[in-house]
């Protein structure tokens, strides 16, 4: 066991989940954490949406919320960081308690309702790494109390539109009433068609991907793969937290409201993946997010049709030394499979996936 797990891990979790969350991030911006970035395997790498990805690796939206640490996650090892969500305005979230840990599940529950610092804070950050190697994501969202919620993701593109490497558009959170309601084929239309025309109004192209739940029916999963093709939008992500409650050990905790994410949440999400990458095809860019917490779980979400994929809850679990370790494990699964390209297994077992039922 790594000295995260036998050290560390029961210490932070027995701390507030929160808190614990912030201590880490002041951990990492210290840079009291292991050095443990791995030697680059260049069969890892990916060339997608205009952007050269070291590894396919990423963390996902959530644990950075403010631009705080992207560095410190980066040198990690991660191939590329989502920071936010981030709204235009600051604003607190929900009420406390609001992030619950399910231990023998591997799982997290949260609603925690975009709470970050806003635009402005998150842009000096930003502005402050310019010119610093690395790819980082900004996660887009909108205020809770926005009269005009369109209005909210269009200011984050002519907001970040000089320093994201790409933006991920977050409509997927179950956390701020009515988010999901913007998944509906005309509504997400119009979203899509105002964010689109904000990005190509900017000096520089960056990349516009989409973020979606994994809690929809095939019509409706039918309804975001039409209108993401037909925006030609660069990408998209499958997916954030689950409202459903599969079967949990911890079942007292299960009933807190909010979002499903980790372990528990692999098997959906990556149906749901394999699911859209057939309705979307070969080409779209898609990024794997729910459950990974190994080199294994990794390689099932790219088989399943992942060209990218994010962790968030396995890090938790798993700690600093983790992505070192998917990506080593990763290289290892290429040498037994003789696959000279980590691109080489993508969708290879989508037809397998597709089928299965959560």
């Amino acid at each position: 066991m790594s000295a995260f797990g036998s050290l560390v891990r029961p210490l932070l979790f027995r701390i507030d989940p929160e808190k614990a969350h912030g201590l880490s991030l002041k951990v990492l911006s210290s840079g009291l954490h292991p050095s443990v970035r791995p030697d680059r395997d260049p069969r890892l790498a990916r060339n997608l949406f205009g952007l050269q990805f070291p590894n396919p690796l990423g963390i996902a939206a959530g644990l950075d919320k403010n631009a705080e640490v992207p560095d410190p996650l980066l040198a990690l090892g991660f191939g590329f960081v989502e920071i936010g969500t981030i709204t235009p305005k600051p604003q607190p979230g929900n009420p406390k308690p609001r992030l619950f840990r399910l231990v023998e599940d591997h799982g997290v529950i949260n609603r925690l309702g975009f709470n970050n610092a806003g635009h402005a804070a998150a842009r000096l950050r930003l502005q402050a790494r310019r010119g610093k190697p690395g790819l980082v994501g900004v996660n887009i969202g909108a205020n809770k109390d926005a009269v005009d919620r369109v209005a909210d993701y269009v200011a984050g593109i002519e907001t970040f539109a000089d320093l994201a490497s790409y933006f991920t558009v977050n409509v997927s959170s179950p956390n701020t009433p009515g988010l999901r309601d913007l998944q509906a084929k005309g509504a997400l239309d119009e979203l899509l068609a105002r964010v689109l025309e904000a990005r190509d109004a900017q000096a520089r192209r960056v990349p516009v991907l989409l973020k979606i739940a994994p809690d929809m029916a095939e019509a409706g999963l039918a309804d975001v793969a039409e209108v993401a093709l037909a925006r030609k939008i660069d990408g998209v992500i499958v997916s954030n937290t689950t409202i459903s409650r599969p079967k949990l050990i911890d079942a007292a905790t299960a009933k807190e409201t909010g979002g499903l994410s980790g372990r528990p949440l692999f098997r959906l999400s990556t149906i749901q993946l394999a699911r859209f990458r057939k309705l979307v095809g070969p080409e779209m860019p898609l990024v794997g997010v729910g459950g990974i917490e190994s080199a294994e779980t990794a390689f099932a979400k790219i088989t399943a049709g992942a060209d990218l994929v994010q962790i968030y809850s396995g890090f938790v679990y798993g700690g600093p030394g983790l992505p070192a370790s998917i990506l080593a494990g990763l290289s290892r699964i290429l040498d037994r499979r003789g696959m000279s390209s980590i691109a080489d297994a993508v969708g290879i077992e989508t037809e397998k996936w597709a089928a299965e039922t959560a």
